[in-house]
């Protein structure tokens, strides 16, 4: 078997919630980062791509029919080059990774791209279809933004309930106080808006034309402890779990270029993948998934948490990430999330992976080395993690 590396990661800034990217089609994000990664390899034949695998959560409306293919088309590649869509929800922009590294490792493809989109903004309602033909009474339209839709009755209700009380559940087990998820919040912004300040973010930034954004949208610079302090909680009554130390909705799309040794001539990969794992729990506290993910991916590495220097954890919440740096006590969590995380950033989900992935092979590269994990949390109750080295 050969070894998979990773050779550049690129996304655009993350728009917020009907905001600046809210006017763009998300096949057309998608393109966009498909054409900037190829323009960054000036030796780079598109049609020398074997395959590119693009993670959508939602895939109801614009993204719907392979946005893999489409982005492609858009995006002048050659109709020789092929591309298929996967959905492991907020893990998707990982699973590609996944998905491309073992195929080149297998011998079945030189060069993958990878990378996820997603628009929340222009995320559809749905009405579904009647029981029964030609119905007189009204339908109501579901949204298909985020979370549970159209459940299954059969499905247990306790493995149903919205997003942010499974972080409830979290805080209360783990016994994570209000005080300490807002200052994680907190560490989050000041990291992003310090990173982009002194240039971490330059290397994989690429802007939408006609779009004035050139970081992502949703940091502030200017919150403060007593600002998160004042938010009432959003999902509990008497709850610890608010807008503020949550993730938001957000719109953007991600590419990761990855290939075998030597792929591209000339160019120096930014890190090698060395170790990959999944894991799933129950729904209710799928917060908590990335714990065993990363801990098969690091066995499958040969490798422990004391050998790690960098790590890019998904926040989707606070209290979901500080359970999970409780679950690994040998961490050190200065080293996670040290250029700021999604409560900051953004979790446009389908593009969630190729961020972190890509910015961890970055940092790696740019820190002149070193051993990185990059994991997330998926709903209803699943953990993704992939090994990077330097």
């Amino acid at each position: 078997m050969t070894a998979s590396f990773v050779y550049d990661a690129l996304r655009t800034p993350f728009g917020k919630y009907g905001k600046a990217l809210a006017g763009v089609r998300p096949d057309d994000l998608a393109a966009h980062v498909m054409s900037a990664i190829v323009e960054r390899q000036p030796d780079l034949d598109p049609e020398r791509i074997d395959d590119i695998v693009f993670g959508n959560a939602n895939g109801a409306g614009e993204d719907n029919r392979n946005v893999a293919r489409m982005g492609a088309l858009l995006a002048g590649f050659p109709t020789s080059t092929p591309g298929v869509t996967v959905n492991r929800l907020c893990g998707s922009g990982v699973e590609t990774v996944i998905q491309g590294s073992r195929a080149i490792e297998a011998g079945d493809a030189t060069l993958v791209l990878a990378g996820g989109v997603e628009s929340m903004s222009r995320a559809p309602w749905v009405v579904p279809k009647p029981d029964r033909a030609y119905p007189a009474g009204n339908a109501t339209m579901v949204s298909t933004t985020l979370g549970w839709r159209l459940v299954n009755p059969r499905m247990p209700e306790q493995w149903t309930i919205p997003l942010g009380q499974t972080a409830e559940i979290l805080a209360e087990r783990f016994a994570i106080s209000r005080e300490e998820q807002d200052a994680f919040a907190l560490r989050s912004h000041q990291n992003a808006a310090r990173a982009f300040a002194d240039g971490a973010y330059a290397a994989e930034i690429i802007g939408m034309p006609g779009v004035h954004l050139d970081r992502d949208e949703g940091i502030r610079d200017d919150t403060s402890m007593a600002a998160l302090a004042a938010l009432k909680p959003a999902f509990l009554a008497n709850g610890s779990v608010t807008a503020g130390n949550s993730s938001p909705l957000n719109d953007g799309a991600s590419a990761v270029l990855l290939g075998a040794e030597n792929a591209l001539p000339g160019a120096q990969p930014l890190a090698r993948i060395t170790g990959r794992g999944v894991a799933g729990n129950d729904p209710d506290v799928f917060g908590i998934a990335p714990v065993e993910a990363a801990n098969r991916a690091l066995a499958r590495a040969g490798r422990t948490w004391s050998d790690v220097d960098l790590v890019e954890l998904n926040e989707a919440y606070a209290a979901q990430s500080i359970a999970c740096m409780r679950l690994w006590p040998e961490l050190d969590p200065q080293k996670v999330n040290v250029d700021g995380g999604a409560i900051a950033i953004g979790h446009p989900l389908g593009a969630s992976g190729g961020r972190i992935v890509g910015h961890l092979a970055h940092a790696l590269a740019a820190r002149g080395g070193g051993i990185g994990v990059a994991a997330i949390c998926i709903g209803v109750g699943q953990g993704l993690a992939v090994v990077l080295e330097a």
